[in-house]
């Protein structure tokens, strides 16, 4: 036990020469107003990044409420021509030649004429 109790006590006192009383900063620490400084930096960029991910959700909402409005004007331009269609195909049934239903027949054939001559 005696080799034992002199082997601690020897590696206390290097322990105790190798950390010493130093004085001045220690390496790997930070002081305070470091420390301070850091958080703040965090918290700034914190909140950078906050704003940026309103302004790009806000922008993804207008491209999405734009791309809604466009698909609505284009459904109701396609029921509006449905009806038309559906009375026209109503008035042809009883024998009568609808309103607008000569141009569109010129039209197709001027189509026609066009692809024949290609």
């Amino acid at each position: 036990m005696d080799f034992d109790e002199n082997f601690l006590q020897e590696v206390a006192q290097e322990v105790k020469e190798t950390t010493g009383n130093k004085r001045g900063r220690k390496p790997g620490r930070k002081s305070i107003s470091d420390k301070v400084d850091i958080k703040a930096k965090l918290a700034e960029r914190s909140r950078q990044s906050a704003r940026e991910c309103r302004a790009r959700k806000k922008l993804r909402y207008q491209y999405l409420e734009e791309l809604v409005s466009d698909r609505e004007k284009a459904v109701f331009i396609l029921k509006e021509e449905l009806e038309k269609l559906h009375i026209w195909s109503h008035e042809l049934a009883e024998g009568n030649i609808p309103d607008g239903f000569e141009y569109v027949l010129e039209e197709l054939g001027s189509v026609k004429l066009e692809a024949n001559e290609v």
